[in-house]
């Protein structure tokens, strides 16, 4: 390394240092403390080694929210990151109206979310919009309750979905802006046709953005919390009754054990899961112009 290169390294150093003084200062050694806290008593002084653990892994409330949790990332992630992406290169291909789509679809970001689940609540209440066309054509009454019933978990999902999909669109709408035209180019010269220039050019150049689009799909996965709140309250239907409903609970209560514990539970789990996702999105190779997984 020349004598330039270290002063590079240096000036780039000094900049970055006041972001991870903060960092430090205010993310890492805070979950420090709760790692701390997580072995001790409720006072605080006493080790108690793993029967925290024991304690929050017993807890029936824990594992149903854990359990919900996944199954709603499970459910929503894929459809999300499958969709997303779908419609992004309907827009990018697109000659006419890519402007007028792309506001239409972003348009859920900035709508406030409490704006949302009140026409959501019109929509999906008892005496709402749904009930009453389904009264209509079925000619008989129809009281369901889509929201504290066996269909709130599907609610809620359609919610994130609808709320979400524009986020992640504009994320591969800006990897798709970077591919360079040169190689839809010679994919044409080569006879590839539409499904061929997405196999072969467009899934290899957006490996980057792949990962960087389930990472941010499985951290928003964790904020689904506040629809859910507005739409069931505190204790909805026990299908989304997630992470979050039970945190706020302890917090209330003030269990900072529990919370400490959990934490650090979720922390190593997300770890492996991201740890898995990583590894399938940098499975995918680019071998002798041929996309293929692993």
């Amino acid at each position: 390394m020349n004598r330039r290169q270290r002063r590079k390294n240096v000036t780039a150093g000094l900049f970055l240092a006041p972001s991870l003084c903060g960092v430090c200062l205010f993310s890492v050694l805070p979950f420090g403390d709760v790692v701390r806290r997580s072995f001790l008593d409720a006072r605080g002084y006493a080790f108690v080694g793993m029967q925290n653990f024991r304690i929050v892994w017993g807890n029936g409330a824990f594992r149903l929210a854990v359990a919900n949790t996944l199954r709603f990332m499970i459910t929503v992630i894929p459809v999300l990151f499958v969709f997303s992406l779908y419609l992004s290169i309907l827009i990018a291909q697109s000659k006419k109206g890519q402007r007028l789509f792309r506001i239409s679809l972003v348009l859920p970001i900035v709508i406030p979310a409490a704006a949302i689940i009140l026409v959501w609540k019109i929509l999906f209440c008892t005496d709402g919009f749904f009930n009453q066309v389904l009264s209509f054509i079925s000619k008989r009454k129809w009281d369901l309750d889509w929201v504290n019933g066996q269909t709130a978990f599907l609610v809620l999902t359609v919610t994130y979905l609808w709320k979400n999909t524009g986020y992640d669109l504009l994320l591969w709408l800006a990897g798709l802006s970077a591919i360079p035209e040169s190689l839809y180019d010679a994919a044409r010269v080569d006879g590839a046709g539409s499904l061929a220039q997405i196999r072969y050019v467009i899934l290899p150049c957006l490996r980057g953005t792949m990962g960087l689009v389930m990472v941010l799909s499985v951290v928003n996965s964790f904020r689904v919390y506040r629809e859910a709140y507005l739409l069931a309250g505190s204790y909805p239907d026990l299908s989304i009754y997630m992470l979050p409903h039970l945190f706020s609970h302890w917090f209330i209560t003030l269990d900072v054990q529990k919370m400490s514990t959990a934490a650090v539970m979720l922390v190593v789990g997300a770890g492996i899961a991201m740890g898995i996702f990583y590894a399938i999105v940098a499975g995918i190779k680019h071998k002798d112009g041929h996309f293929s997984a692993f």
